[in-house]
C-alpha cells in the first residue's frame, strides 16, 4: 500500500543523539560508558525516566529518584543533571528532508519528552528554543509523551498518532533511532527505519516513499 504519512522521532533523528551527550558526561566524570543509558533500560516501564516521560512525577521527584537509581548502580547522578544533557543540535539535512516530505505527504512527530525546557525539543536556551519551534511548526501533528501520559514503545501512542492523522498504520513510515521503539510500530503494520547513519536513513526513506530526497 502507498505511503501517506511520514512519522518522525525527534531526539536522535532530527537532532543529534542525546546518547552522545550522555557519553561525554560519563567520560568527563569517570563513569562507565553507557551508564546512563543502561540505568534508563533497567525496569524501563516503571523507573524514574519512564515515570517522568509520562508525566507521572515532577522534575523535583525525578531529580531525587534518578539520583537514587544511579547511586544504587554505583555512580550518583541527579535527574536535573541528566535533563541538562538532552537538548541535541538540529541536523540541517534531516530538517530539509522533513520539508520535502511535507510537500507531498502528511508529517507527524512522536516524541518521548519531559516537562522540562521549552517545548517538545526540551531546549534550554532561547535561541535553541526558537530553532526547535520552527521545526516543530512544520509538522501536521506533534504527539508528546509528557502531554498524552503514554510513551513509546506503548502501541497506543502509534495508534493515537495514526488516528489523528487519519491514516492506516500500513500507510505510514516511522523513523526512530531506537529499535525498541520501532518494533511495536512495525507490529502494527507501519514501515520502519532505524536512524543510525543520517545518509542511510534518508536513502531508505526515499526508497520507501518514492520521493526524490
Amino acid at each position: 500500500m502507498s505511503i501517506q504519512a511520514v512519522i518522525w522521532d525527534f531526539g536522535g533523528v532530527l537532532t543529534t543523539s542525546p546518547f552522545e551527550s550522555f557519553n561525554r558526561f560519563e567520560s568527563d566524570n569517570g563513569i562507565p560508558t553507557d551508564f546512563i543509558r543502561m540505568t534508563n533500560a533497567t525496569n524501563p516501564d516503571t523507573n524514574a525516566w519512564a515515570q517522568f516521560e509520562s508525566s507521572r512525577i515532577s522534575l523535583e521527584e525525578f531529580d531525587v529518584l534518578f539520583a537514587e537509581e544511579t547511586a544504587a548502580r554505583g555512580h550518583r547522578i541527579s535527574g536535573k543533571q541528566v535533563v541538562e544533557l538532552l537538548s541535541g543540535s538540529l541536523r540541517p539535512r534531516m530538517v530539509e528532508t522533513l520539508k520535502r516530505c511535507k510537500a507531498e505527504l502528511k508529517v507527524a512527530c512522536i516524541t518521548n519528552n519531559l516537562k522540562s525546557g521549552s517545548g517538545p525539543g526540551m531546549a534550554t536556551d532561547s535561541a535553541r528554543a526558537s530553532e526547535v519551534a520552527e521545526v516543530m511548526g512544520l509538522f501536521d501533528l506533534v504527539v508528546e509523551s509528557s502531554v498524552e501520559g503514554i510513551r513509546k514503545p506503548d502501541p497506543e501512542i502509534y495508534q493515537l498518532t495514526c488516528a489523528r492523522l487519519d491514516v492506516r498504520p500500513e500507510n505510514a513510515v516511522f523513523l526512530d533511532d531506537l529499535g525498541v521503539n520501532l518494533k511495536p510500530a512495525r507490529a502494527l503494520g507501519m514501515r520502519t527505519i532505524k536512524v543510525i547513519d543520517e545518509a542511510d536513513a534518508i536513502a531508505s526513506l526515499a526508497q520507501v516513499t518514492g520521493l526524490d530526497l
